[in-house]
């Protein structure tokens, strides 16, 4: 298993293919793990490097720094670092766009291309989801529990999809329950995108920049990405139709099409 010392902390790491480096920053408590639907057909074009965030599942540690966005691009800075990597392409999801923007803000020497996906530039201009979903995120009530993860996570797929895909969905269920997330851990990143507000920096980010989101998520609303593509100089824009905030799982060969025309070009 990679491990690298990051700081106080051990950072767990997996790099797969070759090429330039294509960072993939995993969700809000998710880690490596998410990224199955990606890992094989990105790594046929780049060097793919996935993590679990401070905390999450095989990183062990929190170390004494209070944890934030902020925090974990610096981690990831250290983990190129480790693998000596000058700069690299970058892909977050939902909580993990918020990383990969302040990565881009503080880094810019060090980020080739950005990828956002499904996530949003925070602060007051956000665009919420229903009580329905915040309350559901805020609860740490059985928080690593079967039924809880199930119950949350389907939350992010579309109803069609968990009706005509429950076998997809009860994989990334699956994976999620074997990657336990500590509760301070799960409340440090909630706290933290509660937090966020990159929107008033965003014209400073230099990198060519694809911001992609489903047209139907329940989680981070669509007009979110819509501000965010507009705020950031030399964006794309692409909206998967039919696509939830899952979009990169349920239409996952559409997704990394998208993603990999974009980096290629």
């Amino acid at each position: 298993m990679p491990i690298t010392a990051i700081d106080d902390v051990d950072l767990y790491y997996n790099s797969t293919g070759t090429g330039e480096a294509l960072v993939l920053v995993p969700g809000f408590a998710s880690g490596a793990w998410s990224w199955e639907w990606q890992l094989q057909y990105l790594s046929e074009g780049f060097r793919v490097i996935v993590l679990d965030p401070r905390g999450i599942s095989n990183s062990k540690g929190l170390g004494n720094k209070t944890l934030s966005i902020e925090l974990i691009a610096d981690d990831i800075a250290g983990l190129l670092n480790s693998l000596r990597i000058t700069s690299a392409h970058m892909l977050g999801v939902s909580f993990g766009g918020f990383v990969a923007q302040e990565f881009a803000l503080k880094y810019p020497d060090r980020l080739n291309k950005l990828v956002l996906a499904s996530t949003s530039f925070g602060g007051p201009n956000h665009v919420s989801p229903s009580l329905k979903v915040l309350g559901a995120f805020a609860s740490t009530e059985g928080l690593n529990s079967s039924e809880r993860i199930r119950q949350y996570l389907s939350m992010s797929f579309s109803p069609d999809f968990v009706a005509s895909n429950p076998e997809t969905v009860e994989e990334f269920c699956r994976l999620r329950e074997e990657n336990f997330v500590p509760e301070r851990v799960y409340l440090g990143q909630l706290h933290s995108a509660f937090a966020f507000d990159a929107e008033s920096r965003l014209g400073e980010i230099r990198a060519e920049t694809l911001v992609i989101t489903g047209d139907i998520d329940t989680i981070v609303p669509i007009q979110n990405s819509r501000n965010l593509a507009a705020a950031i100089p030399n964006t794309e824009f692409v909206i998967i139709e039919g696509g939830s905030h899952m979009a990169f799982v349920e239409r996952a060969e559409h997704f990394n099409s998208i993603v990999r025309d974009f980096l290629d070009k």
